[in-house]
């Protein structure tokens, strides 16, 4: 299964502190135990929300709205994309993670093309198939 690891923002990652030395070799080391494992198929860490937007969807009308956003429980500083066996497995990588001072980390399982079931048609399964290799030969360019 393949699962969304979310580092949540805190008052620091939204007032653009940079990780220190130390934390960052914490993290690389823990991240080359994941790749090792074969675990991580991704990592990225997301810059402060007041360099972003959120655009609002209204039938036909779409708004900008420009961050910074107030409520920093609500906003993600990164995330991992990782692939295990199971959701225990994930718990017990996550566990290792170098993270403390209260760090809230968020795991969701992402949606694989048989949990959609009928609905997914033979013909967008074919289409999926077709953009996920048309994706991956873009990134070995």
């Amino acid at each position: 299964m393949r699962c969304m690891v979310i580092v949540k923002a805190n008052k620091d990652s939204e007032a653009g502190v940079l990780p220190s030395k130390e934390i960052l070799t914490a993290m690389g080391k823990f991240n080359e135990e994941l790749v090792k494992a074969g675990v991580m198929l991704a990592a990225e860490g997301l810059q402060a929300s007041s360099k972003g937007v959120r655009v609002k969807f209204s039938g036909a009308s779409r708004t900008v709205i420009d961050g910074p956003f107030t409520e920093t429980k609500e906003l993600i500083a990164g995330f991992w994309l990782w692939q295990v066996r199971s959701m225990a497995e994930a718990i017990e990588w996550l566990k290792r993670a170098p993270f403390d001072g209260g760090t809230e980390v968020e795991v969701r399982p992402v949606f694989e093309a048989e949990d959609f079931g009928a609905e997914f048609m033979p013909e967008l399964r074919a289409q999926e198939e077709r953009l996920r290799k048309q994706v991956e030969k873009q990134k070995a360019s």
